[in-house]
């Protein structure tokens, strides 16, 4: 029997398949739309436009490749000058995405929060990255926006790239985004949620729609600690809270933000928009960032409330690879107080990575201290519990390989592949599952790390990292 072809689509304006592009910047845009069907969207229609599909992964890469072709064209960044930005990560990637290319230097500065992907994806590239304080605000020395403003200040030449006020930034998505969604959706959409970072997506869409489509809703999708939701509601600027997701919500209201154009704005939780996230995933097979969760949460929240059936879109504002080790790590999340879990009122509750649960990193007795030493530095943990055959027969710290491999440099090596059980400490004081944080105090004074168990049981190690976690999440 013969082998049946496959169809695929044919090259052309309509086709996927295209002529080899010159540069990897001609892939910014023209990105996919998905109707979402595995959803409770009410009587609404859901469709997600794929802004991760775009070759820095995010929607970003719009407003760079239109800020850069700007200020080149009005004079405002000279062949081989530097580029400054404040950044959550996806501008930046942009940036040096479209700039180190054509030769520029690209300093970016970038609050502590930001995800370990983003910072060494933009150092990867060949920017040069400032970390900075996430828990300051405008007007602060460490404000991100703030001190970006001052570097590129004193750099003769350096183009202060402000995506915050840039008017490039509404016009790359009045030019591209809305265009495509038009007609992508066969000029009926009735409503677009979207989030803000800088306020470039809801005003150039907001713009756009205006003119084409007065019908079309602009929704906010907003985190719970932003001002811009509640000032749509309440007409007040109130304090800026804190809030885990990254990329959008905001302490000030952008220059380049239109609220005017919304006509609808949710409040939506870090742990709403992480569950959203992580069942975009599993429902419909789409990795999307953080930022995406909260829009999706919404719009969905949007969908449910219309009595009359509806055409919504939103974004898939970056992908979900940028996240791997937060957004989609369980114990991450639990740490952080964004996962379903259960509160028992003693230990249990403190014990970041539960060994009942295989969350516990471990090594055996007869594995050696470089394999000791390599999972120590995969797991970012200090010390590692020595299990033998399931029961717990010691520990073994950072200083206890420094103890073994202490000497002179001939057999350096050879010491590295002595055995744990050679290194480990037997010698251990334990505590029960079933009792009170106060039970960890004495194990601290000890410069011990507490070991529980749970009857026979090895249940987990808790740390003192551990302890303060659990303090920040239940103030």
């Amino acid at each position: 029997m013969g082998v049946q072809a496959v169809s695929t689509p044919q090259d052309g304006a309509t086709g996927r398949l295209r002529a080899p592009y010159r540069s990897v910047l001609d892939l910014i845009g023209e990105t996919p739309v998905v109707e979402l069907t595995r959803f409770d969207t009410g009587k609404c229609r859901l469709f997600i436009k794929l802004e991760s599909q775009n070759p820095g992964g995010s929607i970003k890469d719009r407003i760079a490749l239109s800020m850069i072709a700007d200020a080149e064209r009005y004079g405002r960044l000279a062949p081989g000058g530097t580029i400054v930005e404040a950044t959550a990560g996806n501008t930046g990637l942009g940036l040096a995405q479209v700039g180190i290319p054509k030769g520029y230097r690209i300093i970016l500065v970038v609050p502590d929060k930001m995800s370990r992907e983003k910072i060494q994806h933009l150092r990867a590239l060949g920017a040069e990255v400032r970390l900075t304080r996430s828990d300051v605000g405008k007007g602060h020395p460490e404000y991100y926006q703030d001190m970006a403003e001052k570097i590129a200040a004193s750099i003769p030449g350096a183009f202060y790239v402000n995506q915050f006020a840039n008017p490039a930034n509404p016009l790359a998505h009045e030019s591209t985004t809305g265009p495509e969604l038009w007609s992508q959706l066969a000029e009926d959409v009735d409503a677009i949620v979207v989030g803000v970072g800088s306020g470039g997506t809801l005003t150039g869409l907001g713009r756009y729609f205006a003119k084409v489509s007065p019908k079309t809703e602009m929704v906010l999708a907003d985190p719970v600690g932003s001002v811009l939701a509640p000032y749509v509601k309440t007409g007040e600027l109130g304090q800026a809270g804190s809030w885990t997701v990254e990329g959008i919500g905001e302490d000030f209201i952008p220059p380049n933000c239109d609220l005017s154009f919304v006509k609808k704005a949710y409040s939506v939780t870090d742990k709403h928009s992480m569950l959203a996230v992580r069942d975009l995933l599993s429902k419909e097979g789409i990795l999307a960032g953080s930022s995406s969760g909260t829009l999706l949460s919404a719009a969905l929240r949007y969908c449910r409330e219309q009595t009359v059936p509806k055409r919504v879109v939103t974004f898939v504002c970056d992908s979900g690879n940028k996240y791997l080790s937060k957004v989609f790590d369980d114990f991450w999340l639990a740490e952080q107080g964004l996962a379903e879990r259960e509160q028992h009122g003693d230990l249990r509750d403190i014990v970041a990575r539960s060994h009942r649960e295989g969350g516990t990193v471990l090594v055996g007795p007869d594995d050696t201290l470089l394999t000791a030493y390599g999972r120590m530095r995969r797991g970012d943990v200090s010390q590692l519990p020595v299990l033998d055959d399931g029961r717990l027969v010691g520990i073994i710290d950072e200083s206890d390989i420094l103890a073994v491999l202490e000497g002179p440099y001939d057999g350096r090596w050879d010491r590295f592949n002595a055995p744990v059980k050679s290194a480990m400490t037997a010698d251990l004081h334990t505590l029960q599952a079933g009792q009170t944080l106060d039970a960890l105090l004495p194990v601290f004074e000890r410069n011990e790390v507490a070991i529980v168990f749970d009857g026979d049981d090895f249940f987990g190690l808790i740390t003192r990292v551990d302890l303060i976690n659990h303090l920040r999440r239940n103030r």
